[in-house]
């Protein structure tokens, strides 16, 4: 059996019932534009907070909603260069924690600008956090407030749905990418690791913390029944079997029933307001569920 992300099957699973503060009569006004978003999430915050218009310029990982891909990209938020961040001339830059690298921030940081992080995470409350955070940056905590109510309810809403007993559950393993064939995978501490469990799975990968290269052997062990990935596009049917047709795959219980789940990066992994939706996304196509 083969579970994936099809439209069909997921529409309801994924239809979040939050207007999230999306407001486009916002986006043809530029006028006050005096914000750089680095981070996906954090540029999902500022437009849910109904703040697009404050929108100058954002980093190459925020895409959505699709319409802020028209502003200026400064580039990776990991790989970042103080000239390419100051050169949009932002009043005030909101950063997702972990952007850089360090050499770029302090000079960023030692500008005439703003600088505002925003703190990772892995749980409700910390999505919460991010709001509140972005909404006193931005002078518009009565707006925080608001979406956090919203985005809090769903939470509880989507978790209460995703949780099951511990027997069973299907172990997961999130494979970040197959390159040269050999897997580089979740352990334990990531937002992947953090969403299979708040979506009802095991992380099939525990003995270590963030990403690594795993051994054939060591795929073998963590034994997954489904293996997740980002939905980067393409041929599905090929890419499935390319997947499975890996020695460190092939012998797996995914395998055995062609069991793969493709998901947006930044749905899965951005923790923001969205997450809801991801985890009642995951959770029906992992049990078959339109939650």
């Amino acid at each position: 059996m083969r579970i994936a992300f099809h439209r069909g099957l997921l529409a309801a699973a994924l239809a979040l019932p939050l207007t999230l503060g999306l407001h486009p009569a916002a986006r043809a006004d530029q006028s006050g534009a005096d914000v750089l978003a680095i981070g996906g999430s954090v540029t999902e915050i500022v437009v849910a907070l109904g703040q697009q218009h404050r929108l100058k310029a954002r980093d190459t990982t925020s895409t959505y909603p699709p319409d802020v891909t028209g502003l200026p990209d400064v580039g990776y938020m990991r790989a970042l260069s103080p000239e390419g961040v100051l050169s949009v001339g932002p009043a005030l830059i909101l950063s997702e924690e972990g952007a850089g690298p360090p050499e770029a921030l302090e000079v960023i940081r030692a500008a005439d600008v703003d600088f505002v992080e925003v703190p990772d995470a892995l749980t409700a409350e910390g999505i919460l956090n991010k709001i509140r955070v972005i909404g006193d940056a931005l002078e518009v905590p009565d707006r925080a407030a608001d979406l956090s109510a919203q985005v809090e309810a769903a939470l509880a809403v989507a978790l209460a749905d995703a949780a099951r007993p511990q027997g069973d559950k299907k172990r997961v393993l999130f494979v970040l990418s197959t390159q040269g064939g050999k897997i580089n995978a979740s352990g334990t501490g990531t937002e992947a690791d953090a969403l299979i469990r708040m979506a009802g799975g095991v992380n099939a990968v525990s003995d270590y913390a963030g990403y690594k290269q795993i051994t054939d052997e060591a795929v073998g062990l963590a034994a997954p029944d489904v293996i997740l990935m980002m939905d980067r596009g393409g041929d599905h049917g090929a890419a499935d079997d390319e997947l499975f047709a890996l020695p460190a795959i092939s012998l797996t219980p995914a395998a055995q029933t062609r069991s793969v789940v493709r998901m947006d990066g930044l749905l899965m992994l951005g923790f923001g307001p969205r997450t809801a939706s991801a985890i009642r996304g995951l959770n029906a196509a992992l049990y078959g569920q339109e939650s």
